[in-house]
């Protein structure tokens, strides 16, 4: 698969993200080597092999479940791409049709 600029700016969009000039290329680079990979591994026979259903013995390993801050409300909102005192904004959604 070949990644073209208009896949880049494609899913810089989507990621809200911009680049541009060396960034643009080198992250060009990035995902053509990644389908490389991914084309190395589809050449692998795997007629014999069977599938990995859990990649461990352990059953149902958890952590305790204990409340914790992580994030302040003021920090999450930093990031937003749009926001109203308190609140995320986010596109209308309502009376839309979906195709």
């Amino acid at each position: 698969m070949e990644i073209k600029d208009e896949l880049i700016d494609h899913i810089a969009h989507l990621a809200r993200l911009s680049f541009e000039g060396n960034e643009k290329r080198a992250i060009k680079k990035d995902l053509n080597n990644i389908t490389d990979f991914m084309d190395k591994l589809n050449e692998v026979n795997t007629d014999d092999v069977e599938p990995l259903v859990f990649m461990s013995d352990e059953i149902n390993v958890l952590r305790e479940d204990v409340p914790e801050q992580t994030i302040s409300h003021e920090e999450a909102l930093r990031n937003a791409p749009k926001k109203d005192s308190d609140y995320f904004r986010i596109p209308k959604v309502l009376d839309k049709t979906i195709d």
